[in-house]
């Protein structure tokens, strides 16, 4: 135990996995993704997608600062389980004010001070935590402080201050806020714990899966008012296999060889794998995925909604571009992680998202439903391909010994 009697912290041992009270935590972040995929479907104007990508910035934000808590002591033992439960009450407000995080709506509490001061109340259990945790170790302490000094100043000050602002202003503070978290966060150093690679890879590794899984909830709720139908079971079906084959994408092979990696360095060096591949290329991973979410549930309601649409009827605009640009940042930040990493280059990924890229004018002058299976068909053929021409090198990876 390190601590004192009466604030007693439990490690994270080598090779510890995600505890059960991390992923009750991530529970917070499903509701959470869910209501930012609200706010873009309620308004699909560049605008409304600028405070969508906030809002889930500041949230993920939220979310990587635990991923690297909870890797340094158990989240469930001693006063780390109190602040746990602490943080994830605020997560939820902040979560639940989402809708109001830009505007006030009428009666209530006054939504973006809400949304800004659980979001701060999260960061400062946070800080409390990792200082207490450091008391042994000075070069922790020494690096939370200087992290936490500009952490707290530029990203929740800043929120603080916009929510009593509105308009271009506002947006402007909430981009400052968060651009400058993310930058003093490299800035600050590396002088970080990682205490087990397995849990680290791990906690990413089920937010991921979390994101997915809030795909197809979209998918659900597009169509929760509508009867059932061959086009909506076959949209359904199809978002259903998008999902499923960027799963595949991150878990068959990109993410062993991250985790190899990360688990073969050791100090500085395995921080910066942690920050870069984890912490921030899986950030853009998240957002394509939101988008999917965004661009499934339009597709679902055009297919199945057939007093104000008709099957011929193409999806276009920022809903198209969501869903085919979605996939294709969440291809870029996979390629992007795994290069960080490892150095390497898998190239049908970047085949396939030029490929993507160029049918994009192509799906707007498609049905709907004719987008989606072009979408599915694609991912379908990098993955076939990858799984028969990289058998050898995927078998490698997979199966073979690893330090």
């Amino acid at each position: 135990m390190i601590g004192s009697k009466r604030v007693r912290f439990q490690p994270v041992a080598e090779g510890a996995s995600v505890t059960q009270l991390e992923l009750f935590f991530d529970l917070v972040l499903v509701f959470a993704f869910t209501m930012v995929t609200d706010l873009a479907a309620e308004e699909t104007s560049a605008k409304n997608m600028v405070r969508a990508f906030l809002v889930l910035a500041v949230m993920w934000w939220l979310w990587i600062a635990y991923s690297w808590l909870g890797n340094v002591v158990r989240a469930d033992e001693g006063f780390a389980r109190v602040a746990m439960f602490t943080a994830m009450g605020g997560a939820f407000l902040a979560a639940l004010a989402i809708p109001e995080a830009f505007h006030d709506l009428p009666g209530g509490w006054f939504g973006p001070l809400v949304f800004a001061i659980a979001y701060l109340v999260v960061r400062l259990v946070h800080v409390v935590m990792f200082w207490l945790a450091s008391a042994e170790d000075p070069q922790l302490r020494n690096q939370v402080l200087r992290w936490a000094f500009g952490s707290i100043t530029l990203g929740t000050t800043l929120l603080v201050v916009a929510a009593m602002t509105e308009g271009t202003v506002q947006i402007c503070l909430w981009i400052a806020a968060i651009a400058g978290d993310y930058l003093w966060t490299l800035l600050a150093g590396t002088d970080w714990r990682m205490n087990s690679a397995t849990h680290f890879a791990e906690r990413y590794g089920l937010i991921i899966i979390v994101a997915l899984g809030e795909s197809i909830v979209s998918i659900g709720i597009g169509v929760k008012n509508l009867p059932i139908s061959w086009p909506i079971a076959v949209g359904a079906l199809l978002g259903l296999a998008i999902s499923g084959l960027l799963w595949w994408a991150y878990f068959d092979v990109a993410a062993l060889s991250i985790e190899h990696e990360l688990k073969r360095s050791d100090g500085a060096q395995q921080i910066k794998i942690g920050r870069g591949s984890y912490t921030f290329w899986h950030f853009p991973m998240i957002v394509g995925i939101i988008g999917l979410s965004l661009g499934l549930k339009k597709v679902l309601y055009y297919v199945g909604d057939e007093s104000h649409h008709t099957l011929k009827d193409a999806l276009y605009g920022i809903p198209l571009f969501s869903l085919y640009g979605g996939v294709v940042l969440y291809l870029i930040a996979l390629i992007g992680a795994k290069h960080y990493a490892t150095g390497s280059i898998t190239a049908p990924r970047v085949v396939t998202v030029v490929l993507l890229l160029a049918l994009i004018p192509v799906a707007c002058a498609l049905p709907a439903l004719a987008s989606l299976t072009v979408l599915t068909a694609v991912l379908g053929a990098l993955i076939v391909w990858e799984t028969i021409k990289l058998a050898q090198p995927r078998d490698e990876i997979r199966h073979g010994a690893h330090d």
